[in-house]
């Protein structure tokens, strides 16, 4: 492998943006050897990038920020594990009732999965209203409330109120960060109630993250993995990434 590459700094720092948008994580040797550098080469540029606010140097690379993001950003991240994850869940799609969908872009992605299907559909993320929406068999309910714009979402106590006034046969959501002591959690408190909120009217919750979420804690709690009846990455449940989480949840 080339020591140096070809490849300025800033050209090097453009394209590991680009890795982490694509793939929601940077592996240190699978990043040196696609930009042809050294690990240590890129281990600056994650520091770098780490000053900027861009990342956040996990052990092995390095992981988005954690902190609120638009429905655009999220969706530009992790493609092929959002996508992988959105087929799993596809056989857990009730044929009746209605569901709940958090305002994440992954489980957001369940819109497409809902074909003919007559069900009620409730959520606190305009773009995955609409995603409900544009199917016309589909009862779409947006949770109103406080807008937040970092997020695009809707929280606050109005939202908390009208997301628990439905009964839902279950609720898919995603994470900020995942640990296997503490569970879920959530860059903000608010979004973290508004899920809570959605999950108290469940009869069952449907935890959907990537897998580089696994091993980390943002700053609000979120579900405690007892409190979770499914946890789904876009791994295969026997991978030993999981072991830590094995014990405490259903893995899919």
């Amino acid at each position: 492998m080339a020591t140096t590459g070809t490849l300025g700094a800033e050209e090097r720092r453009t394209r590991l943006t680009a890795i982490l948008e694509r793939d929601g994580s940077i592996r240190l040797d699978d990043a040196a050897a696609e930009l042809d550098v050294s690990s240590m080469t890129v281990r600056r540029d994650l520091a770098d990038l780490e000053q900027l606010g861009l990342v956040r140097r996990v052990r092995g690379g390095a992981i988005p920020t954690l902190r609120p993001r638009t429905f655009t950003e999220r969706s530009a991240t992790g493609v092929r594990e959002k996508g992988a994850i959105v087929e799993k869940l596809r056989s857990l799609i009730p044929t009746d009732g209605a569901i709940a969908i958090d305002a994440s872009s992954t489980a957001g992605g369940i819109s497409r999965l809902l074909g003919e299907s007559t069900l009620t559909v409730a959520t606190n993320s305009y773009p995955n209203f609409l995603l409900a929406g544009a199917n016309r068999e589909i009862t779409a309910i947006l949770v109103g409330g406080q807008a937040e714009p970092r997020t695009d979402s809707f929280i606050g106590p109005i939202a908390c109120q009208a997301a628990s006034s439905v009964l839902y046969r279950r609720f898919f959501l995603s994470a900020a960060a995942i640990d296997s002591t503490v569970g879920s959690s959530e860059v903000t408190l608010e979004e973290a109630q508004v899920k809570q909120a959605f999950a108290r009217s469940s009869d069952e919750t449907i935890l959907v993250a990537a897998s580089s979420k696994l091993g980390q804690r943002a700053m609000a709690v979120g579900f405690a993995l007892a409190d979770v009846d499914l946890l789904v990455t876009e791994l295969d449940p026997t991978d030993p990434a999981l072991d830590a989480y094995r014990d405490a949840v259903e893995l899919l």
